[in-house]
């Protein structure tokens, strides 16, 4: 397995007048470059710190293709397939890379969704999108409980830190699961395939489910390159909540396309400047991308 070339990418971006790149028929992002970048000069994916500030882990690409070839598994175990929705809410915290990467091997649809979603909010994009699974942290499990009933195509509840009855604890069963993709548990997906959905702020009607296919995740190699600058030696570092589609460009596809390394923090929804500032030093952090308000 080889990391997925961006370099005939580049060439065409670099040619006058060109504004479009080839993507191939089949594509996929755990696959093509988390998978291949594990096996090929395996460096740190990600940097994780806890809200103190205090604890650091740097993370891998090897774990991280280990961690989500598990939660493929796991998906795979409970009757999750190809096309399936899954509704994923949660902090800042290493699962929430694992399940996504995760979802996307399996060819199940990530649709991640902002802590600040009301249980009424979870209830409409699981019927909007006749979602099957959600996975979510121990404080969204009370919304979950609230409006599960009213939503007949959900079969599958997974909590990740915690146990609940009814519930799949996240945890165990990726501990139980082999680090190695069971047959049939990661798909050969085409680039034209639905890959990820987010919904729109919904300010002037109900919010629009917006999908977006495996060719996307490809697409930020423009992101990475011309807007960030990114390259292997890079720590880059992008202040959002893991609902918004900032995180999917500020924290996931363009940079690990190039192979930069991440930092994932896990910080209060007050900002808090002397942390920011201390990590930006403490971490060696080269590229950052912030709200203005901050």
């Amino acid at each position: 397995m080889t990391v997925f070339d961006l370099r005939p990418v580049l060439d065409q971006l670099s040619a006058p007048g060109n504004f479009e790149i080839s993507v191939p028929e089949y594509f996929n992002f755990g696959v093509d470059v988390i998978d291949a970048r594990a096996a090929e000069g395996d460096k740190t994916a990600y940097i994780w710190v806890d809200r103190s500030g205090g604890v650091v882990e740097h993370h891998s690409f090897s774990d991280l293709s280990q961690a989500s070839n598990r939660f493929a598994n796991v998906l795979h175990q409970v009757g999750a397939r190809k096309g399936d929705c899954a509704v994923v809410i949660m902090p800042r915290i290493p699962a929430w890379y694992e399940v996504v990467i995760g979802c996307i091997k399996a060819g199940v649809v990530a649709m991640p969704g902002t802590n600040l979603l009301t249980a009424k909010d979870i209830e409409y994009r699981i019927n909007k999108s006749n979602a099957t699974v959600v996975v979510v942290s121990m404080e969204h499990v009370s919304k979950i409980e609230t409006i599960k009933d009213r939503c007949p195509t959900l079969a599958h509840l997974i909590l990740v830190g915690g146990e609940q009855d009814h519930w799949i604890s996240y945890d165990k069963a990726c501990a139980e699961a082999g680090v190695q993709a069971d047959p049939g548990a990661v798909v050969h997906s085409r680039s034209d395939e639905m890959m990820m959905a987010y919904f729109t702020s919904g300010t002037t009607s109900l919010p629009k489910m917006v999908p977006r296919d495996h060719g996307y995740a490809l697409g930020h190699v423009v992101t990475g390159k011309y807007w960030m600058d990114l390259t292997e030696n890079d720590v880059h570092w992008t202040l959002s909540d893991t609902g918004w589609a900032k995180a999917a460009w500020g924290m996931l596809f363009p940079q690990w396309l190039f192979g930069t390394a991440v930092v994932l923090y896990d910080g209060d929804a007050k900002f808090d400047a002397d942390i920011h500032l201390r990590l930006i030093g403490q971490l060696g952090v080269t590229t950052f991308c912030a709200p203005p308000t901050v």
